[in-house]
């Protein structure tokens, strides 16, 4: 019963094709059963097509992973849920909403109000604000073309005179999230957290987050962080007790 552990990060594609590689070494070495652990999903942003002539990568990827001899998949946090679907194989999408909020949860901020980075996001941040017993204020935004920047409208909901909290799946450039901590702050914030599970940190996302006014940036280790992009204001959380159980469950047949 074998289990392969493998984001699919920087370098993404060296990433994949390895991933690809072992699952087909160990389909070919006779394995009964191969779980792809991939904490990061990559290309799970291309996930329809919603431009003329444009791909819909994440299918692929999921059509690669199961011919390459995936018999499961076992993830955190997809960028869009009906990625499941791509598979014909089981998958299991693991959650840091619960490690994340439980962070802030301890730290007991004094009139916390969560805010969904845009609309997609807005259920898990929902769910996030229902754990930490808080109001909920949604960003809304909208995508400029093809480019990989947005422009935000509007703030939907109260945040003057209230420690804010950005819930976000992942963290690339930095630049939504310095806009959206330019925002609450014009809108009477006092403070600005943010929370995300995929630190990507490409570019200069962490020169951006370092000259940002932002408190403090939590995120998970689905994406590995090196020590050079470990700034005061960042603070890494393991997924490994979450991975370490869902694995064992996996094993024994009890329910993920």
């Amino acid at each position: 019963d074998i289990f392969i552990i493998q984001p699919i990060c920087s370098p993404v594609n060296k990433s994949l094709v390895e991933l690809l590689i072992m699952l087909d070494a160990f389909k070919r070495a006779s394995a009964e059963r191969i779980t792809a652990v991939v904490p990061y999903y990559a290309y799970g942003r291309s996930d329809k097509k919603d431009q003329p002539r444009v791909p819909i990568t994440a299918r692929l990827v999921a059509d690669l992973l199961s011919v390459a001899g995936a018999n499961r998949l076992l993830t955190v946090d997809l960028h869009a849920g009906q990625i499941q679907g791509f598979f014909n194989i089981p998958v299991d999408e693991l959650t840091a909403l619960y490690l994340l909020s439980d962070y802030f949860k301890k730290k007991d901020l004094a009139d916390l109000v969560v805010v969904a980075a845009d609309i997609g996001i807005s259920k898990r941040a929902r769910d996030a604000a229902a754990r930490l017993d808080t109001p909920l204020a949604i960003i809304e935004k909208r995508r400029l073309g093809n480019a990989d920047r947005t422009e935000a409208l509007t703030v939907i909901g109260e945040v003057e005179g209230k420690a804010a909290l950005i819930f976000d799946d992942e963290v690339l450039t930095g630049g939504t999230l310095v806009n959206d901590v330019a925002i609450l702050l014009q809108r009477g914030a006092k403070e600005v957290y943010c929370c995300c599970t995929h630190p990507l940190f490409a570019g200069p996302a962490i020169q951006r987050i370092n000259e940002s006014p932002v408190k403090e940036v939590v995120v998970t280790n689905t994406v590995p962080v090196s020590n050079s992009k470990r700034l005061s204001k960042i603070t890494v959380l393991s997924i490994a007790p979450l991975l370490g159980e869902a694995i064992h469950r996996i094993h024994t047949g009890q329910s993920i």
